[in-house]
């Protein structure tokens, strides 16, 4: 396994990360303060940066589970993911939205909540069960395209951080979805039980470790300026004779370096179709942490000026916090993590 960055991808990396700094950053503060506007700025950057304007959290994660016909005909669809339901939060299993068959379509009924993007999305990636009484083997994933009838937003969200990502609230009432749809294949497999419908985590978690991974960079970067003549770059400087802020920093540099290979890992997994479950859940639950730690350590060192808004080190801490709750909180990945490491089903160790 390689996890150095290819040669090919170097350029991309880099003009990503010239876009992120001199054209995204600039705006951050605007739409923070502008909750749920769309970025319009967004649109401009999708038709001259390579491969931006493909991909999402829904087709990311319905790629570990759709057959090769959908993969083609959802290519660069923007869809979002609903799984989240009212009273059904971290147990993915307890969904109540129901897909009912009939002729060709199914019939989708229930409500999600928390859907990222919900309201601007092309698509949306539904989790619905064909058959309660079979529990969560019944769950299958379906495309439902913006502007079906019969699915509505209800609301947006308001919320602590990444204010400009709309956050929807979105219900689904007698929705015909056609049954070609339905992402992979029909059958319910008692046998495999939840698991083919839990791959779609092992593909999105280790996106969100990257979020994660970015804001804490992007704190540590900003608070190394800050002190710049306080700090030795070069590591030179034994640990224990580092100034209590250097010795902070360098320890936190390891912790996220340690995450960004983690979350590598996970992800290279991920492409190369290899089983990654376990993986994915320690990269997300270490980036996931580390963000948090990172994000607001870095605003408590630079006190005063961490805290105002004219630096957006509090930004950052506030954006970095949904990265350890969505897509399985830590307490969710470390309960997986254990069960893997155990060999414990999810009946044996709750």
């Amino acid at each position: 396994m390689n996890l150095q960055t290819p040669k090919k991808f170097k350029l991309l990396i880099d003009q990503a990360h010239e876009v992120a700094l001199n054209v995204l950053r600039p705006i951050s503060r605007k739409y923070d303060k502008a909750e749920h506007a769309y970025p319009i700025e967004l649109d401009m950057l999708a038709s001259v940066v390579d491969g931006m304007n493909q991909g999402s959290e829904g087709m990311n994660a319905g790629a570990a589970v759709a057959n090769e016909e959908q993969l083609h005909r959802f290519h660069g669809t923007w869809a979002a993911m609903a799984i989240t339901e009212p009273g059904c939060g971290s147990d993915s299993a307890a969904i109540r939205t129901t897909a009912t068959k009939d002729g060709d379509d199914y019939i989708l009924n229930g409500e999600k909540i928390f859907v990222t993007s919900g309201e601007r999305a092309d698509a949306v990636v539904v989790w619905a069960t064909l058959d309660k009484k079979l529990g969560r083997s019944a769950i299958k994933s379906f495309v439902v395209t913006k502007g079906t009838p019969g699915m509505k937003v209800e609301r947006l969200e308001h919320k602590l951080g990444i204010k400009s990502s709309d956050t929807a609230t979105i219900s689904f009432i007698n929705c015909r979805v056609p049954a070609a749809n339905l992402l992979g294949h029909a059958e319910i497999d008692v046998a495999k039980g939840f698991a083919g419908v839990m791959e779609t985590f092992d593909n999105t978690r280790p996106l969100v470790a990257a979020m994660a991974i970015g804001c804490a960079k992007a704190s540590l970067e900003r608070i190394k300026e800050i002190f710049k003549d306080q700090l030795d770059s070069t590591y030179a400087t034994p640990y224990l004779q580092s100034s209590n802020i250097a010795a902070q920093i360098y320890r936190m540099e390891a912790e996220w370096e340690a995450a960004r290979l983690l979350m590598l890992k996970a992800a290279w997994m991920a492409d190369n179709r290899k089983p990654n479950s376990r993986e994915a859940s320690i990269a997300k639950a270490k980036a996931g942490r580390i963000g948090n730690e990172i994000t607001l350590k870095c605003v408590e060192l630079a006190a005063a000026i961490g805290y105002n808004e004219t630096e957006l080190l509090e930004k950052w801490a506030r954006d970095s916090k949904i990265l350890d709750i969505f897509e399985g909180t830590q307490q969710i990945q470390q309960l997986i993590i254990a069960r893997r490491e155990l060999g414990k089903s999810s009946s044996e160790l709750k």
